[in-house]
């Protein structure tokens, strides 16, 4: 029996203790029953685990005093730069400056916030499926059903936490390569719905993955030119997509409009710490040059954030690992077509780079609330797979799976990622042909 004290963010009942993680190295994790597993569902871990220059890194950070956002302190400042100039290097024209959190929920809610003084508006605008965090008004903007900060009741039935802004929904983009003839096809972003929301509106955020719904260069300059004709502020959340995950270094850079905002948080610090960024436009900036921000924090950009970001950027620059994702991206789409094509439980293929959703017939996300403890089929999936030495995420869907490996991970070990899921479809296939019957 589970006799543990830690309150978990999932499930909080009696059950069987699962084998508990003991460690990890590169893309494989270790646990205590012996098992070692590769990790292809960790957003978070871009450079895997361990790795050599991430541990040297908060080694060399224990050295250094705690420094509060209050104190100046010359490494901070480096890492400032070094973001710039690597991760944003060509954009010279509009990157204005950086302002470091402690994740990408904490950055979320600072980048609205900011919009909101900025503007003296209040509404703020996000896309459906959107998950921003869970943190002030990141949480608000969360409009993903089963990501809102509340309880799924196991007996049925949520309870919702409400909301302390005016938010407002738009239609998301759609992003995918491969869809079956049963599919529900995305709603539609409008003129008129989209003009509607941005009205009155102090800023409008978007994420390039949530939800399985990812970028789509016509979708961007549709919010971005009506962001600016309503005197909104746009936020381009790249804490999942950004510094290499898409095959670029952010997900933004493939249309020609620019953000007003950028959000990092999970990959930032290379898995090694926590960490999250706020990236301010020239004109944000300007906009800042008499004001006092008063939003300190005591450790945000601790030292063992700031080394290990200097030491990540560093990895993925030497290692060309942005390169990398944009190849992968292209094996992993090939393989997943193939996939697709015979597996009638499959609904719908998407994403880019190193980050891929697998969608599944059966429950609309629209109707998922995760309120029952039954076995849904994506967690069947993802069971075979498991079994099959592979790690892939359900991010709590009943019929959603995501692929998302670390960026050091060998063709080979794609391949046997791809052999996993193809191999835990065939129960999603039984489980559909069962319910149809």
């Amino acid at each position: 029996m589970n006799n543990s004290k830690l309150v978990r963010a999932g499930r909080n009942t009696v059950g069987p203790r699962p084998a508990a993680l003991v460690g990890g190295e590169g893309a494989y994790l270790d646990y205590s029953d012996g098992t070692r597993i590769l990790d292809a569902s960790n957003t978070g871990g871009p450079l895997g685990h361990a790795h050599p220059a991430m541990v040297e890194a908060v080694v060399e950070s224990a050295r250094f005093p705690v420094a509060t956002e209050g104190q100046m302190w010359a490494e901070r400042d480096a890492a400032a730069d070094e973001l710039v100039d690597i991760a944003f290097a060509g954009e010279d024209d509009w990157v204005g400056g950086v302002r470091f959190g402690l994740s990408g929920s904490e950055v979320n809610d600072i980048a609205l916030s900011l919009a909101q003084a900025l503007t003296g508006r209040d509404g703020l605008v996000a896309r459906e499926r959107a998950y921003h965090g869970l943190v002030g008004l990141s949480r608000d903007v969360t409009v993903q059903p089963q990501w809102h900060g509340g309880l799924s009741l196991l007996s049925g039935g949520v309870s919702v936490p409400s909301r302390s802004a005016d938010v407002r929904t738009i239609a998301g983009p759609d992003g995918a390569i491969w869809t079956n003839g049963d599919s529900r096809s995305p709603n539609e972003l409008s003129d008129r719905d989209l003009t509607d929301a941005l009205t009155g509106a102090a800023a409008v955020i978007v994420d390039y993955t949530q939800g399985g719904r990812y970028y789509e260069a016509d979708y961007q300059e549709h919010v971005a030119a009506a962001a600016r004709a309503a005197g909104a502020i746009w936020i381009a959340d790249e804490v999942v997509t950004g510094l290499g995950r898409s095959g670029s270094w952010f997900a933004f850079q493939g249309a020609p409009s620019r953000p007003d905002m950028v959000t990092m948080g999970k990959p930032l610090a290379g898995g090694a710490a926590p960490a999250g960024a706020v990236v301010l436009s020239k004109a944000m900036l300007e906009l800042l040059r008499d004001v006092k921000w008063q939003n300190y924090s005591t450790f945000r950009a601790h030292p063992a954030m700031i080394h290990a970001a200097r030491a990540h950027l560093r990895v993925v620059q030497s290692e060309g690992l942005v390169e990398r994702a944009e190849v992968a991206g292209v094996r992993f789409a090939e393989g997943l077509l193939a996939i697709a094509d015979r597996h009638p439980s499959v609904e719908r293929i998407a994403g880019k780079g190193m980050h891929w959703t697998i969608e599944l017939r059966g429950v609309d996300w629209k109707d998922w609330l995760s309120d029952t403890s039954e076995v849904q089929i994506a967690d069947s999936v993802a069971a075979v797979a498991r079994s099959k030495g592979v790690h892939v995420g359900t991010s709590d869907e009943a019929t959603s799976l995501f692929v998302a490996p670390p960026l050091i991970v060998t063709d080979a070990e794609i391949d046997r990622i791809l052999d996993a899921v193809d191999e835990g479809l065939f129960a999603a296939d039984t489980a559909l042909a069962q319910a149809v019957r």
